[in-house]
């Protein structure tokens, strides 16, 4: 069971401070809060965002404060959530100034991306609140145990022989671990005991394509080549199920940007939790879809769930080939038509 950041009677702190240099970390770390508090059921559903506009600006901390020290309106608390890339000495003297008497009905979720956090600002969040470690402990030791401790709280049970292969397999990025462990779980099932025979297919192996080689094909709106990459990947041992998962991430990662007003790959990589690679190649392709398109993908996606768990009377690897199928067609839709080879208008 993962560790709760609540306080002891249930209600949560005035405060939360989650800071480090790995991004990644840093925004599993905030999405699983977030998630937490909005699962009490004395909070409204509505949480405040507020995020830097590019990675070389800040946050507005004069607004976010107004907003801590305003009162909630027709419910118990409200939840402000900052994800900040560049906090300035002005604006931590503003946030300091904030925790010195923070309001009891306003709960503070501050992330600051990229960024540990000073002396100062971690001492003032720990009297108003509480800060959340992140990052592992410096050393191999400090390492070890916050890989560990993760482990422990993981929706799956790995034998010994799993957890050193997954151990050298991450090396440093750990932010792939928590990824890697819901994949495991949507393919044998919450709390499953996974040996490193069952392991081994989610590490990859030498020869095979890689996830993003799928979704590529499937951006390019490549149907063809997209069903060869997916036979390769089942042909490496892939379950149909972590497919699935992997497909769930992409799009998802679409729909968070979708409509938002973010232009670079730095703010999309914040959003999203991924790398500054991906992320931009996530932008780009959520505004090449378009809402209408996203949210289509998002329900082929959700369909496909349904029908491996028993709604259709197929085989599993036929449900995913049906689901890749469709997805490259959305791609396709609407992008300009090759040299040569007229435009399709109207339907078959």
């Amino acid at each position: 069971m993962a560790e709760s950041h609540l306080r002891a009677d249930g209600t949560p702190e005035r405060a939360y401070l989650l800071a480090g240099e790995d991004e990644g970390l840093v925004s599993q770390q905030l999405v699983a809060l977030v998630e937490e508090l909005a699962a009490i059921e004395a909070l409204p559903g509505a949480i405040e965002e507020y995020e830097a506009p590019s990675a070389d600006d800040g946050v507005a901390l004069g607004a976010v404060l107004d907003a801590c020290r305003t009162p909630p309106f027709l419910a118990d608390r409200r939840v402000i959530v900052v994800r900040e890339t560049n906090l300035d000495a002005a604006g931590q003297k503003e946030l300091l100034a904030y925790l010195a008497d923070p309001l009891e009905t306003t709960v503070l979720v501050f992330a600051l991306l990229g960024k540990k956090a000073t002396a100062t600002l971690q001492k003032a969040f720990a009297a108003a609140g509480r800060v959340l470690a992140v990052a592992p402990a410096s050393g191999a030791r400090g390492r070890q145990q916050w890989f560990s401790e993760h482990l422990a709280g993981a929706p799956v049970r790995l034998d010994n022989q799993a957890v050193v292969a997954l151990d050298r397999h991450l090396g440093g990025d750990l932010a792939r671990l928590a990824p890697l462990l819901e994949s495991l779980a949507a393919a044998y099932g919450e709390h499953a005991h996974v040996s490193v025979e069952e392991l081994e297919p989610f590490l990859g192996s030498a020869g095979e394509s890689t996830p993003w080689d799928l979704t590529d094909a499937i951006a390019e709106g490549d149907a063809g080549r997209a069903l060869e990459v997916l036979g390769r990947q089942f042909g490496a041992g892939r379950h149909p199920m972590q497919l699935l998962a992997s497909l769930h991430r992409h799009y998802g990662a679409l729909l968070r940007l979708d409509g938002a007003e973010i232009h670079d790959e730095a703010a999309a990589a914040s959003a999203t939790g991924l790398a500054p690679y991906p992320a931009r190649k996530a932008l780009e392709q959520s505004g090449r879809l378009g809402h209408e398109r996203v949210a289509r993908a998002i329900g082929l996606i959700a369909g496909a769930d349904l029908d491996l768990r028993g709604r259709v009377d197929w085989p599993d690897e036929l449900v995913i080939e049906v689901l890749v199928a469709r997805l490259a067609q959305l791609s396709r839709l609407g992008r300009p038509a090759p040299r040569g080879r007229p435009a399709r208008t109207g339907r078959r």
